[in-house]
């Protein structure tokens, strides 16, 4: 049997042995091609499973030298008078604007106890702990402040401060309120970078 083939006359078994080499060629760069495309591919995890194993690591470094550093700064946290900053859960209970955030932090004995001045008299007690505690018999129910606040426009007013128990740095704990509405409010507070006030 003879195939034409662009002008040239070939028999089958030459027809069918071109087809055979062509078929090779094409599955050689194939097999090249994938051979390629997994060498990237290898490289690629190689690479993240590094970087993502480098990554946990300096996690659990970091994660480790911040409870190191909490541990220390409340073990060296002598005795004395520091500005620190107070973040609570909420836009509605926050310390007053003029106070940028922060409280006054009194160590005692090794016992920490933060003022903070709020807004208004809005809220008339707080409470260290869970709302559903402060409702409990014998609740011991932080007592509000008069503080005066002075602006930086020259005008001052009167707020409600609180002086708050911290039972560690850089924690949130559970701090319940209550306002004139007669109802408690659950929220998360944090007591942070502490720094010595200068007397």
């Amino acid at each position: 049997m003879h195939v034409q083939r662009k002008g040239k006359c070939m028999t089958f078994s030459e027809s069918m042995k071109g087809s055979i080499q062509m078929k090779k060629k094409l599955l050689m760069v194939l097999i090249s091609v994938s051979m390629i495309a997994s060498v990237f591919t290898g490289c690629g995890n190689s690479t993240e499973t590094k970087d993502s194993g480098k990554a946990q690591t300096e996690q659990a470094d970091t994660k480790d030298d911040s409870k190191d550093k909490s541990e220390d700064e409340q073990a060296a946290l002598e005795d004395g008078t520091y500005t620190a900053e107070f973040q609570t859960d909420s836009t509605m209970f926050h310390v007053n604007e003029a106070m940028d955030g922060k409280g006054t932090l009194t160590v005692e004995d090794g016992k920490m106890t933060i003022h903070i001045s709020l807004v208004s008299k809005n809220i008339v007690n707080l409470f260290v702990g869970t709302a559903e505690d402060a409702q409990k018999d014998g609740a011991e129910l932080l007592q509000p402040t008069t503080d005066t606040i002075n602006y930086s426009d020259g005008t001052s007013d009167e707020v409600y401060g609180f002086d708050v128990p911290v039972p560690a740095l850089d924690k949130e704990f559970d701090l319940a309120l209550i306002g004139k509405k007669e109802t408690w409010y659950d929220h998360k507070v944090s007591v942070t970078n502490p720094v010595k006030v200068e007397e």
